[in-house]
């Protein structure tokens, strides 16, 4: 399992460029269209390490200029969530890009901090093969398990400890 909270100083531009990237070359891997619409979408998850709603969206492309409908934005995460572009996260009715691909064997684990709401996108492999061994125990197949952790970060852990 890798970590994966941002540096207080990494080069966001770079990760929300690195996501777009990785959108293009996994449409056009699958044949499938990265539309403006759904490129703008996947830009404004990129733009924060914080899972954002659907009307937060429609809001910020707003302020810039397009004034896109709720539905045609669903539409936009319904197509991203279904390519593995981004996340839903249950617990926060929200969405989050995804900052990689995810293999069959692998749960992908959301550590969400309490405090300042960034989240953090690891993958297990281990856990995923218990997971895995648990549910065909009863009988069960799992698609694309997902655990949602909370909890605080490290830079929240230090800041409540100083």
């Amino acid at each position: 399992m890798k970590a994966g909270f941002p540096k207080p100083d990494h080069d966001h531009a770079r990760c929300v460029a690195d996501t777009l990237n990785r959108a293009e070359e996994a449409c056009e891997e699958r044949g499938a269209r990265l539309t403006p619409l759904r490129r703008r979408v996947l830009e404004e998850l990129a733009e924060s390490h914080m899972p954002v709603g659907a009307y937060d969206i429609v809001d910020r492309l707003k302020k810039g200029g397009d004034s896109t409908p709720a539905m045609s934005v669903y539409r936009a995460l319904d197509f991203l969530v279904g390519e593995g572009l981004a996340h839903r996260i249950e617990s926060r009715n929200a969405f989050l890009a995804c900052n990689r691909g995810h293999d069959a064997e692998e749960v992908v684990v959301f550590l969400l901090c309490e405090r300042c709401s960034v989240v953090a996108e690891v993958n297990s492999s281990e856990v995923g093969r218990g997971l895995v061994r648990a549910a065909s125990a009863v009988g069960f197949e799992p698609h694309a398990p997902v655990l949602e952790i909370k909890g605080l970060c490290e830079q929240c852990r230090r800041a409540k400890a100083g």
